[in-house]
């Protein structure tokens, strides 16, 4: 971490607010003018409006006049630059357009500092060092002072970067305790997991690590304990069963699989591997004991239906219940309406000849009556005198049967008690249960019903429902690539699916699917033998929405516009609902919400069945706020992320945009149907870099051509930064005229909006587009120009780029020395912030001096430099134009098989893509592309270059860092 200058102001914000200058604490008055420092600091360089400033700061309060804010911003700037003479220009609160900007060093700020220490952290964790790990995680966590932002507790500005950074927090704690174990202080690191476990209970990576420390400390019963706790919490707060990785480390304890015993002593620096990083995953042997089966001549005892149909798949699902009932004496099959849950439970009950006294089934949906419960039991089972819990454990205290309850959802309360009360008086009783959710009777095993595999069993459940009701009904090659898709967008639920099939009588597949679009019109008109709430889907789920409490209920309808998944902090922000985790625990208690397994933080998910029957139930008014709380959410994170997209956080980042994107079309949808052109136009300036680095060159040209022509009368600020995005995207989609003249059009609006940031970044890509164009610019002059205003806005990522272009441009003119000492410099101040983009693409440059030079092995060790990086980051457009531009030097080096192997591959990927390396660039792509051509005989070329056009990404990467090794 660089340091930073003595006079410098240090910021902050973790924990309550705060400004030191030379060591001494800074004043920056009451709480509304240390609200605009937060927002300033929040926006990390970026300018803010007044009309966002005064909007967040005095949010829900009549505005505040530009003569009050301007007092605030005097008053700050008076703080922390108490030795600027009176009419000097302000150094560090600067006026910039129609707003502010607080240039403060990114290292002067305590929450970038931390989350700097944070990622080299986790990185030596996973590189084996586990010494250096515990360091720099250590020395990240005590920057601490309490929770992020704490002055400003609830306030909307603050809420998604305080989030996010407790959510690092969290991780950076884990990973310190999981260094601390990796270094063989098992024991150590018990007292500290067990306090964070209790006080994070539903973060599963702490379970996991306590689980480890307490085996290796020889605490093997210990560990077995705390695994049995954290499944009984996460069925308690959430409704659901531990992640993979839980329940792989629980197989790994219970089997005493040698991979968890510590590994051999060493010291601090040594190397090893990352303990926390993965759990084993062998299998327990299932060793309980199985009664003895009774006599096939024995009459069967119980009232269960025979089956009228066929069970398609299940194989393993009835195999996973039955091994539960042979452990745990009550059983509870959960999952949302019309998954199965009866069926499975009935195929296992069927399947079970252990219980001398035989399977009974209990319908309950029909009962509407609580206190008739033990008497519907006891009518069932045969015991008609039954009326009370104390009448039902009398008498089958003394038998051994399986007591099947289906449908108890609507009666929760009164099954767990009578249940509790039935299975501890009733040593030989077991229960197995359908519930939209658990009953939470001690003791009790939950198995979560999944929906079946579109592709597999719910394709196959199709063609045979549909075969059953037509048949001469047989697939053709149309339907067969049709009824997957179909399946997927039924969710997999078998309910569906049948209904769906069923209208095979009637429709085309090709028709059934196109009338998904009105599902609960078309889902209906099941089989009269089921009951009514089963014969069409929408009253399936009307059935669980009407068990809703009205919280859960308007949760539940406003978390329908979320196009695909998110976590509690989004569900609280665009629910409207603080805090969110009691209405969301319920919701996924009763098997409306799914959660994504083994995610942290833990994701939900609505399946698009019951997305679509929420946004319908949603009120006009309330869709329109909810969306507008989506939009503010979204781009909140656009922008979070994007301040953070050119430094060491990149990696993590460029992940969890791509995790959000389908909320970020979502969000430009509902602008753009909504009006509200100016809101997409700021999303997609946010999202450009994402857009860049992961290939998205079409759809980001898109959305920012509709938001253009949605917002005709934008502010300039609002405008160059989106200019910039279809700058950069036209210039990847090969339009290099086109890019130039929005990178012009980009630094004229930034300069109008006095937006130094933008103009910076403008006038350094004015170079770079205009060569390539064929403009009439003087580019040395340019560059040089471009350089000096990057140094200018203060931010070293800036000016690494700048230097970039700059080599590059020298590169082109023929100046190989002084492009090889600038591009060196480049890499040198990327480095320097953790700008991986820029020192690769710098790099990149290099090795096309190199080859300029004949010396592809230079070029190829180059190339080894990059690639690691641009794998971490998933960067597929780099990636391409690298292994495009190491295909020349393995020309060079005597490779040109393999060359044109990966000119076939780059060609195949980049097409599906959207993106050419020889279009992008035009200087030296086709010059690349001929020097591989016409190194081999034409036939030789064309069928290397067609087994190149094979290869997925991954693969062609996998053989590029082959041929490197072998260099």
């Amino acid at each position: 971490m660089g340091g930073v200058a003595p006079d410098t102001v240090r910021f902050g914000v973790l924990g309550p607010l705060r400004a030191e200058l030379a060591g001494q604490a800074v004043g920056l008055g009451g709480l509304r003018q240390r609200a605009i420092m937060a927002v300033l600091l929040i926006a990390r360089g970026r300018m803010v409006s007044v009309e966002r400033i005064t909007s967040q700061v005095w949010e829900g309060s009549p505005p505040s006049s530009p003569t009050t804010l301007h007092v605030y911003i005097s008053q700050l700037r008076r703080a922390v630059e108490p030795e600027r003479p009176p009419g000097a220009p302000p150094r560090l609160l600067v006026r910039e357009g129609t707003g502010y900007v607080l240039r403060a060093d990114p290292s002067a700020v305590d929450a970038e500092r931390f989350a700097d220490l944070a990622v080299a952290g986790r990185r030596a964790l996973d590189g084996g060092r586990p010494g250096p790990a515990a360091r720099l995680l250590t020395e990240a966590l005590e920057l601490w002072r309490g929770p992020a932002y704490a002055d400003f507790d609830g306030a909307g500005f603050a809420f998604t970067e305080a989030a996010r950074l407790e959510d690092l927090r969290a991780a950076a704690y884990e990973d310190r305790l999981a260094a601390t174990i990796d270094l063989g202080r098992h024991a150590a690191a018990v007292g500290e997991l067990e306090s964070l476990v209790a006080e994070q209970p539903l973060r599963e990576r702490g379970w996991e690590l306590l689980v480890l420390a307490l085996y290796r400390s020889g605490r093997q019963a210990d560990a077995i304990a705390a695994l049995r706790t954290a499944r009984h919490r996460l069925a308690d707060e959430l409704g659901i069963d531990p992640g993979p990785r839980l329940r792989d480390l629980e197989s790994a304890v219970l089997a005493q699989d040698p991979r968890l015993d510590p590994p051999p002593a060493r010291s601090a620096g040594t190397t090893g591997a990352h303990v926390g990083a993965a759990t084993p995953a062998a299998t327990r042997p299932d060793t309980a004991p199985v009664a003895p089966a009774r006599s096939p001549a024995a009459a069967p005892v119980g009232n269960l239906p025979f089956a009228l149909s066929s069970l398609v798949g299940r194989a393993d699902d009835i195999a996973a219940v039955d091994r539960l009932l042979a452990e745990f004496r009550l059983v509870t099959l959960t999952g949302p309406g019309g998954v199965g849950k009866t069926r499975l439970a009935l195929e296992t009950a069927r399947g079970r000849t252990d219980r001398d006294d035989g399977t009974w089934l209990v319908e309950l949906a029909g009962l509407t009556s609580p206190e008739l419960l033990p008497a519907a039991i006891g009518a069932a089972v045969g015991i008609p005198g039954a009326s009370t819990a104390e009448d039902l454990s009398a008498v089958l205290a003394g038998r051994r049967l399986l007591l099947m309850l289906d449908n108890c959802e609507h009666l929760l309360d009164e099954v767990t008690a009578l249940t509790g009360v039935l299975l501890s008086r009733c040593g030989g009783l077991r229960v197995l249960s359908t519930s939209r959710e658990a009953l939470g009777v001690e003791g009790e095993a939950v198995y979560e019903v999944r929906p079946l595999d579109p592709a597999g069993d719910g394709t196959e459940l199709f063609r045979k429902r549909a075969a059953a009701v037509l048949p001469a009904w047989s697939p053709d090659v149309d339907d067969l690539d049709r009824i997957p898709g179909l399946c997927a967008a039924l969710d997999g639920i078998p309910l569906a699916i049948e209904l769906a099939a069923a209208h095979c009588r009637m429709l085309s597949v090709g028709q059934i699917a196109d009338a998904l679009k009105n599902r609960f019109d078309v889902l209906v008109d099941g089989p009269l033998d089921l009951p009514a709430r089963h014969r069409a889907l929408e009253s399936t789920i009307a059935w669980s929405h009407r068990l809703l409490e009205p919280e859960e209920q308007r949760l539940f309808h406003r978390l329908s516009v979320f196009a695909a998944g998110f976590d509690l902090d989004a569900a609280g922000a665009v629910g409207g609902q603080t805090p969110a985790l009691p209405a969301l625990s319920a919701l996924v208690r009763k098997s409306l919400v799914g959660v994504e397994p083994g995610t942290v933080p833990r994701r939900y998910r609505l399946l698009e069945t019951l997305r679509q029957y929420a946004l319908r139930e949603l009120d006009p008014d309330d869709l329109a706020q909810t969306q507008q709380r989506h939009r503010a959410w979204a781009l909140a994170q656009a922008e979070s992320a994007e301040r953070r997209l050119r430094g060491p956080q990149a990696a993590e980042l460029l992940d969890r945009l791509t995790q959000e994107q389908p909320e970020f079309r979502a969000a430009f949808a509902s602008a753009l149907a909504a009006g509200d052109g100016d809101y997409a136009l700021r999303l997609g300036g946010a999202l450009y870099w994402f857009w860049y680095r992961m290939g998205h060159i079409a759809e980001g040209l898109s959305w920012m051509s509709r938001a253009f022509d949605a917002a005709p009368h934008a502010e300039p600020a609002v405008r160059g930064r989106a200019r910039l995005a279809v700058s950069g995207l036209s210039y990847l989609a090969g339009q290099p005229a086109q890019a130039y003249e929005a990178v012009v059009l980009a630094e004229r609006e930034a300069r109008e909006a006095g937006d130094l940031m933008v103009e910076a970044s403008a006038r350094v890509y004015q170079t770079h587009f205009g060569v390539l164009a064929g403009m009439p610019i003087d580019a040395p002059a340019l560059a040089r120009s471009a350089v000096d205003l990057a140094r200018r806005a203060g931010e070293d990522w800036l000016v690494a780029e700048a230097l970039m272009v700059e080599g590059m441009l020298a590169r082109v003119l023929g100046d190989l020395p002084t492009a090889a000492t600038v591009l060196a410099e480049a890499v040198a101040t990327a480095d320097s912030c953790g700008h991986d983009w820029a020192a690769g693409s710098s790099a990149w440059a290099a090795m096309k001096t190199a080859c300029d030079r004949g010396d592809g092995r230079r070029a190829l060790e180059i190339a080894a430099g990059i690639l690691d990086a641009l794998d971490r980051h998933q960067d597929v457009t780099s990636r391409l134009v690298l292994i495009h531009t190491a295909a020349h030097a393995l020309v060079l080096t005597g490779q040109a098989d393999q060359a044109a192997v990966l000119m076939g591959g780059v060609e195949a990927v980049g097409r599906r893509v959207g993106f050419s390396p020889e279009l992008m660039d035009p200087l030296d792509g086709p010059r690349e592309a001929a020097a591989v051509r016409e190194a081999l005989p034409q036939d030789e070329y064309a069928r290397l270059i067609a087994r190149g056009r094979e290869l997925s990404l991954t693969e062609l990467t996998t053989l590029m860092v082959g041929l490197l090794k072998i260099r």
